[in-house]
């Protein structure tokens, strides 16, 4: 690169770094375009709209009642990842959407969850099931529901829909339209098979949707639909489509609704945690950047720059594409920031041990990169792999955080393999030229981690035992293995009505932690209903003894009135099936983990060593969640999702040098050489990059609220444990099973 060229490369990037965060910083335009203000944030970090529903039947049973709730989950998710829906006493349902404030706009855009039916026209004596009445310019029907349903009229019920979604397709003259796509269900799509078969001999008859009492559409059939798949025509524009489409889906519940009330809620952590979290946040990098300049000199500067670039292109992201940010979403851009530094650090550290070599300054830079690249290419598409994984499979949290995750992987990808070489690279153009710049490789002794395999399986062994022996403990003696939070065993929503209002700085300094003390739950959800004097503080469960305890020490600290102090139990907010979802995608993206190890290893021997690392790590943590009761809620699986995320990555950095230095090797000595000398060459990748990502969630612990400290305490574990594993098992790990039936050269002397 010419000394011209470098110097246009550099003016370049001062300029784009210094545009980037002014834009991530303060925005573009009236409107402030682009800025980290502007990011849609979950319900814990800027509040939203809350609506509970009330079903028709007094008493549903609880399959009907999960089974809606459910549903109505995967409705409002076309809102955010990060909406929530959970039970309320015995036949409520509170749902709650993030970063809006306009209830009746979502209760309008969400509709009225009712029942709804596909009736035939005609039933099978020839009879109209309903007919156009032109005086309301309608149609309506010509028999009770109770009589379609005896006579087979009804074709389908809400619940025989998979999905409803407006989109825009080309008809037969290749003119683009708006309609309604629908996905039936397989005992849906049969029983649509009949009836469209028969409409469509019958002169092209209709078959009417019929929603919460009256007729929202009634289509021709235009075929005989066989294969589940049917699109509606005939939208007049996208408003039109998207509309009923959202009625279908909102129809498709189990359990008719009926709206009781709707509040707009301020945030749940409140403008405390929100401001000492990004102070946290900006501290901690600050930190990182001095450690890498001191550490790697002139390369150290290169990688503040592009960390910088890294978070401003992140936030910008974070606005372009509407994602909800949470603390779990939190979780995500952290873990992208290590692996961020994680990449520099594996580059520069490549070129130091090319300088000591012996070859130039040009050369190293040329190979640093050329030989980083494999560690960095696997180490973040295996990453990459599980978060479309999670997207795909995932609901809610898990969802949100992949979301996060995938975003911070591939812009971190892109700021060290092509922002961090073009600025290298330029500074070697301006003069940048000696070895003194970017340091020379210090030659280590290499250290004999094989050697003391057996000490480190039997304390992994131990540490991972400590899990199902402290879970079998605590439920024998509390009734619960875990210290589950509201999100996964439910609790109570205590509705306080305040004799002012109450701010939401007073009501984290002054209210949560009266209630975190009363009731001994550090995790400890408070939420303001806008424009008025109501809180409402969800905890664990509570007892009539711990209720009273509760509703006393209100009153007696604010003056409360006790008659406006109301409680009910709410479910989970996390689903059994939403569980279920969020297990499935972990084990799935596992799976693929797994098959793409081996495929680029070309050993499941890789694969399979670096998959039991990582669960080991999750066990580990698991442990440390047991033994020290730390709340198990939705940051529970945010956690457990970075770790997976960090320790494979870890792990995959020490493949990857096995398997540069191992070529030609094959006999057992040399192999046990071969995996001493990789880990001791990468064990300084391996405790700089734990060191970066443990203080930006040390930082964020020590800063934050006790909420805060609840979800970054599990990660700093997680941390030193992915730390711990990659060094000291997964090369003993793959070594036993690469060697196992091998024997060992053994020299035989003549007996004097």
């Amino acid at each position: 690169m010419k000394k011209n060229k470098g110097i246009i490369i550099l003016i370049a990037t001062v300029i784009i770094t210094a545009f980037l965060t002014f834009v991530a910083a303060v925005g573009i335009g009236p409107t402030g375009t682009g800025a980290a203000r502007n990011i849609n944030t979950g319900l814990d970090l800027a509040g939203g709209v809350s609506i509970t529903y009330e079903t028709t039947v007094e008493n549903p049973s609880s399959d009907d009642m999960a089974d809606t709730i459910y549903k109505l989950q995967q409705r409002v998710e076309q809102y955010s990842t990060e909406s929530q829906v959970y039970q309320e006493g015995s036949n409520r349902i509170n749902v709650e959407i993030p970063g809006v404030t306009d209830a009746n706009s979502i209760l309008e855009e969400l509709g009225k969850p009712g029942s709804l039916y596909f009736i035939a026209h005609k039933d099978s004596e020839g009879n109209e099931n309903y007919s156009f009445d032109s005086s309301t310019g309608g149609y309506v029907l010509n028999k009770e529901l109770d009589e379609l349903q005896e006579d087979g009229s009804i074709v389908l019920t809400g619940t025989d829909v998979e999905t409803a979604k407006a989109v825009i397709a080309q008809d037969d003259m290749q003119n683009k339209e708006n309609v309604v796509d629908l996905t039936l269900t397989k005992a849906g799509a049969k029983k649509f098979a009949e009836a469209t078969k028969k409409a469509y001999e019958d002169n092209r008859d209709s078959i009417g949707i019929y929603y919460d009492g009256e007729f929202v559409s009634v289509p021709n059939v235009q075929a005989e639909i066989t294969g589940g798949n049917a699109q509606i025509s005939g939208m007049a524009d996208a408003q039109e489509a998207e509309n009923l489409a959202s009625t279908i889906r909102i129809g498709g519940l189990k359990l008719e609704l009926t709206e009781l009330r709707s509040n707009v809620v301020a945030a749940q952590l409140g403008e405390e945690a929100i401001s000492t979290s990004v102070v946290a946040a900006a501290i901690g990098m600050v930190i990182v950047m001095i450690f890498m300049i001191l550490m790697y000199r002139v390369p150290g500067v290169v990688a503040s720059v592009a960390l910088v670039i890294y978070t401003d292109v992140m936030l910008i992201t974070l606005n372009a594409f509407d994602i909800t940010l949470t603390l779990p979403g939190i979780a995500g851009i952290i873990l992208g920031i290590g692996m961020a530094v994680d990449a520099n650090v594996i580059i520069y550290a490549r070129i130091r041990e090319e300088i000591a070599s012996g070859i130039s300054v040009r050369s190293s830079i040329q190979n640093g990169f050329k030989k980083a690249f494999s560690a960095i290419f696997d180490g973040n598409i295996t990453t990459l792999i599980a978060s479309f994984v999670l997207m795909w499979l995932g609901s809610g949290t898990v969802k949100g955080f992949a979301y996060t995750l995938a975003l911070g992987i591939v812009i971190s990808m892109f700021t060290a393999l092509v922002v961090s070489r073009y600025i290298v690279q330029a500074l070697f153009a301006v003069g940048v030229r000696d070895e003194k710049f970017f340091g020379r490789a210090k030659q280590r002794k290499v250290i004999d981690f094989l050697g003391k395999r057996r000490f480190f399986f039997v304390v992994s062994i131990c540490l991972i035992l400590c899990a199902p022996i402290f879970m079998v403990v605590h439920h024998s003696s509390e009734g619960k293995a875990l210290n589950y939070s509201l999100e996964f065993s439910g609790g109570t929503s205590t509705n306080v009505t305040f004799n002012e209002d109450m701010d939401i700085k007073t009501i984290d300094s002054e209210v949560t932690p009266l209630v975190e003390r009363v009731t001994g739950d550090k995790n400890v959800q408070p939420t303001k209903v806008v424009g008025t004097n109501q809180v409402i503080i969800k905890t664990k469960s509570l007892n009539l003894d711990e209720r009273e305890a509760l509703n006393k020490a209100l009153v007696d600290e604010f003056g409360v009135d006790e008659s406006k102090i109301t409680a009910e139990s709410i479910s989970s907010t996390i689903s059994s099936e939403m569980r279920n979802d969020a297990i499935m995608a972990v084990i799935v993206a596992t799976i693929c983990m797994l098959l793409y190890i081996w495929l680029r290893f070309k050993d499941i021997r890789f694969a399979s060593s670096a998959v039991l690392a990582l669960v080991h790590d999750v066990l580990v943590v698991l442990a440390f969640y047991a033994i020290a009761r730390v709340s198990v809620g939705n940051t529970f699986i945010a956690c457990m999702l970075t770790i997976v995320g960090y320790s494979i990555n870890a792990t995959i950095v020490i493949f990857d040098r096995i398997r540069e230095n191992m070529r030609g090797k094959k006999k057992k000595e040399e192999l046990k050489e071969v995996v001493n000398a990789s880990i001791t060459q990468t064990l300084t990748r391996s405790i700089y990059t734990s060191f970066t990502t443990f203080v930006m969630v040390a930082v964020l612990y020590i800063m934050g609220v006790s909420s805060i400290r609840e979800f970054a305490l599990p990660l700093i574990v997680g941390i030193v444990c992915g730390a711990y594993s990659s060094v000291c098992i997964t090369g003993a790990l793959w070594y036993v099973m690469k060697t196992r039936g091998m024997k060992e050269n053994k020299v035989v002397t003549k007996k004097k």
